[in-house]
């Protein structure tokens, strides 16, 4: 989070792709989830600006920057110029939303005060094999449903994306000249108790919650508009069971499962 750790980074590249940011807080919320997100994103869009040769920036924002609203059900399909409320987000302690809606904001007045060329992936859910060593926060999710290590499922209705999708969309943004602004990266939405019949559908032996944690705020029924992805060129997104079964076995073949 100190200003100019990047420098070094990024002198001498084309494009930087900036992915990272804390899901959940461990202990104090604006220390280890709001800062991170915040001035870490804004640090890489300064060191960028010092260097002659980047010519763009992809940053990794996410759905939920968008979908936490009071009206996202009448607005549905929510695309790129809706925003996710503040508000709502303190109402219902949506920090990961919080810090991603307020990072993004903080990124696009940077970009236009510093003149960087700024574009902006807005995945959802993400689903499918592991690129890491680790599985990833989302990833963590159903790796514990999977293992019966949660009595409930949580109250969220979510789009889901394949990574593989969201990949592509972050190359065709970095690379397509003619991709601006945001990009709503997601497939169909699910409410996790959908998401939890399929597995049980599918895994059977699997000890699988059998009811909802009840949580309020993260289960409004919606949908996302794809339209501005798929004019460049990505005209379909892989399908939930996809999604699933290729995470599955990725854990299985690390040993998560």
């Amino acid at each position: 989070m100190v200003e100019g750790s990047f420098d070094e980074a990024v002198d001498g590249v084309d494009g930087v792709f900036h992915t990272a940011s804390p899901v959940f807080p461990i202990g104090n919320i604006q220390e280890t989830l709001l800062d991170p997100a915040i001035k870490g994103t804004t640090n890489v869009l300064k060191s960028c600006a010092k260097s002659s040769s980047v010519k763009r920036v992809v940053l990794t924002s996410s759905c939920s920057a968008i979908r936490y609203r009071h009206d996202s059900t009448s607005l549905s399909p929510l695309n790129e110029s809706h925003w996710s409320d503040l508000d709502y987000c303190k109402k219902y302690n949506l920090w990961y939303a919080y810090g991603k809606t307020v990072a993004e904001r903080e990124a696009w007045r940077v970009a236009e005060e510093l003149g960087i060329d700024l574009v902006v992936v807005n995945p959802s859910y993400v689903v499918g094999p592991l690129l890491t060593p680790q599985p990833s926060s989302s990833l963590l999710v159903i790796q514990s449903l999977m293992k019966g290590l949660h009595p409930s499922y949580p109250n969220m209705a979510v789009g889901f994306v394949h990574i593989d999708d969201v990949v592509s969309t972050h190359i065709v943004a970095m690379e397509d000249t003619r991709a601006s602004g945001r990009l709503v990266c997601s497939g169909d939405v699910f409410h996790w108790s959908e998401i939890v019949e399929l597995l049980k559908a599918k895994y059977p032996s699997n000890n699988l919650p059998d009811k909802c944690d009840g949580k309020e705020g993260d289960s409004n029924p919606h949908s996302m508009d794809t339209s501005k992805v798929k004019a460049l060129g990505i005209q379909s997104f892989k399908g939930i069971t996809e999604m699933l079964d290729d995470c599955i076995l990725s854990l299985q073949k690390r040993g998560f499962l």
